[in-house]
């Protein structure tokens, strides 16, 4: 009995505070809204016949619908109108492929996923003044 009754002593392994601050990233891109206009710089490797790739830069130019995630894996959806067809596209913002991000315009929206601009039934958006 008296063998069960003994408590064990467990070594309980502390993490020094330098660490912990060592571990928390700071997100890329945290001023990113719903309802921007951007100008998404993405890098491409493309590979002609000769087999030798080549990198180049994209622009992806719409408005953000939404973001997914508030961890260093966050995630953007943007939207944008390509001769007729409308195309989304979602970019993980800590990704090495994106070079950089412009903001063109900003529009008031009062919802943090701004789905219903997917439906017929689109509302309007108010553009925000900037001075």
């Amino acid at each position: 009995m008296e063998a069960q009754s003994e408590e064990k002593e467990v070594e309980t392994t502390s993490i020094p505070e330098s660490d912990v601050e060592a571990e928390v990233v700071e997100m890329p891109h945290s001023d990113i809204r719903p309802g921007m206009l951007v100008r998404v710089h993405e890098k491409i490797k493309e590979a002609n016949p000769k087999g030798e790739i080549k990198e180049r830069i994209q622009v992806f130019e719409g408005i953000v619908l939404g973001l997914k995630s508030a961890s260093s894996a966050r995630t953007m959806t943007v939207r944008k109108n390509s001769k007729g067809w409308m195309v989304e596209k979602i970019f993980p913002l800590s990704s090495p492929n994106i070079d950089k991000i412009e903001v063109v315009k900003q529009y008031r929206t009062r919802r943090a996923k701004i789905t219903f601009l997917r439906g017929k039934h689109k509302r309007k958006m108010i553009e925000v003044k900037t001075k």
